[in-house]
């Protein structure tokens, strides 16, 4: 890690730029939505449950009665969902200057999307990889705009079968999860380097929130993990306004530059303040990179384009 990276104040005045945090009524979003909006920014909260997203925005309100704040429904499963997200948006704003990809799903049962996916490949992956195609023309038109994928520490623990993405041979709840969670860290990384490229002044970063208690691991996880996330383990964990801190650095902090990995600073970047670290090597690999992106496109009927300098 990199000490001289860490940061006292995760989010400076923000007064004037919008955000769009995907899974903001709970958890690491919603502490990221609240930290953003206290510091004056614009945010979209993408949810899936919009009532849920709305009694959400009405408690930050209560808090923060200067917050602006848009709620709009968003389901990371189902394409239609996030076409129809990102047309609203692009059509009614506000436009964004950054995109934060938090929402997830943890260990469930096996489980197929109606498109025949596996649900934490379809919800943690593949929905982020479209949404961020959809809305990546419009960001690059933004203020100091970036992209950032929240992955987690046990992406280093995973390969991606690419010959078995749906489980269908062999299914692990925790497994799976650890797998979608390095395709987040293998889009950002291949996304930097294709904004690299192309000389787009977007910035693609990841953050992983280190072990923070939310409600995750209660709202899917079977078996073990449950026990093992949501009971035994819990009182180890940091709350989520400390879990947010990484995500929101990679989003605000100044001396952030695309293709870079910010977590916790504690033993085992479990905990503490953010710190930059480094993704597992296969993760960086090109190839991989390469490959992972022509199966989501393929998966997801997303042609992902990138917008060259000449173009924003």
């Amino acid at each position: 890690m990199t000490p001289s990276n860490r940061t006292s104040d995760p989010a400076p005045d923000l007064r004037g730029r919008a955000f769009v945090v995907t899974g903001a009524s709970s958890g690491l979003g919603l502490a990221t939505t609240d930290t953003l909006a206290r510091r004056g920014a614009h945010v979209v909260l993408a949810v899936r449950d919009e009532a849920k997203g709305r009694r959400a925005a009405d408690l930050l309100t209560t808090t923060h009665p200067a917050a602006r704040l848009t709620v709009r429904p968003l389901d990371l499963g189902d394409p239609d969902s996030v076409h129809a997200f990102a047309t609203g948006l692009c059509q009614d704003g506000p436009a964004p200057d950054v995109l934060i990809n938090n929402a997830g799903v943890m260990a469930p049962p096996r489980t197929l999307t109606p498109h025949g996916h596996e649900l934490q490949f379809a919800v943690n992956h593949l929905g982020h990889f479209a949404l961020t195609a959809h809305l990546l023309d419009l960001l690059a038109r933004g203020r100091d705009p970036r992209v950032v994928t929240v992955t987690s520490a046990n992406h280093r623990r995973a390969r991606l079968d690419f010959d078995d993405l749906t489980g269908e041979r062999a299914y692990s709840p925790m497994g799976h999860y650890n797998q979608s969670k390095l395709a987040n860290a293998v889009f950002a990384l291949e996304l930097h380097r294709r904004l690299h490229a192309a000389h787009s002044p977007v910035r693609s970063v990841l953050a992983h929130p280190g072990y923070a208690a939310t409600r995750l691991p209660h709202t899917g996880a079977v078996g073990p993990v449950r026990l093992l996330f949501g009971h035994l383990l819990r009182p180890l964990a940091q709350p989520p306004a400390r879990g947010a801190l990484a995500q929101l650095h990679a989003a605000t902090a100044p001396e952030v530059r695309g293709g870079e990995l910010y977590g916790p600073s504690g033993p085992g970047e479990l905990r503490g303040a953010p710190a930059r670290t480094s993704p597992a090597r296969h993760a960086q690999d090109e190839e991989i990179g390469r490959r992972l992106w022509e199966v989501s496109q393929e998966l997801t009927g997303t042609t992902f384009t990138i917008p060259d300098a000449t173009r924003t």
